[in-house]
């Protein structure tokens, strides 16, 4: 019995193709500045983001800053406001829960290292922190999430 392998230069080459398709489908080049990995997830973040539906936001931002830190705010019809805030740099893991359709993404930190408020509520204002955030997200697939994943990485190491 004869098995083939494909001598190393081969595989190489194979995987460096493989990966450049993944990257030209994303918008990434070979050497993406600090801004274009920036620009990029801000993209993804809000492209993906998809609020349970029943939900009544009048509105929402997501925003990586330059400084490191990943912004949420939602702001319901009512006037209430939820506002989550931690540095990447104290990012332990982001997961992936769910399909490629509808699922959530799950951040974790070193310990409660995400600011966690709320504004305007009826039940009374809320100013605490957590370990875990989770963003609904949609349209999430595999390839992108590894993607994203990779962009936060690049984030939470940078200045460390």
């Amino acid at each position: 019995m004869k098995i083939s392998i494909l001598p190393s230069i081969e595989k190489t080459a194979l995987i460096t193709s493989i990966l450049a398709l993944v990257a030209l489908n994303y918008g990434f080049k070979a050497e993406m500045s600090e801004q274009e990995w920036l620009n990029w997830s801000n993209k993804c973040l809000n492209s993906s983001f998809n609020p349970a539906p029943g939900i009544n936001l009048k509105k929402w931002e997501i925003t990586l800053t330059n400084d490191y830190f990943l912004r949420v705010r939602k702001t319901y019809q009512q006037g209430k406001q939820e506002y989550f805030s931690f540095n990447l740099h104290r990012l332990t893991n982001v997961d992936y829960l769910a399909s490629d359709t509808t699922g959530i993404l799950k951040f974790n930190t070193q310990t409660d290292d995400i600011i966690v408020q709320t504004y305007e509520d009826p039940n009374g204002n809320i100013d605490s922190m957590a370990t875990t955030f989770d963003l609904p997200v949609h349209n999430m697939s595999a390839t992108k999430f590894d993607s994203l994943k990779n962009a936060l990485h690049y984030f939470r190491t940078k200045g460390l």
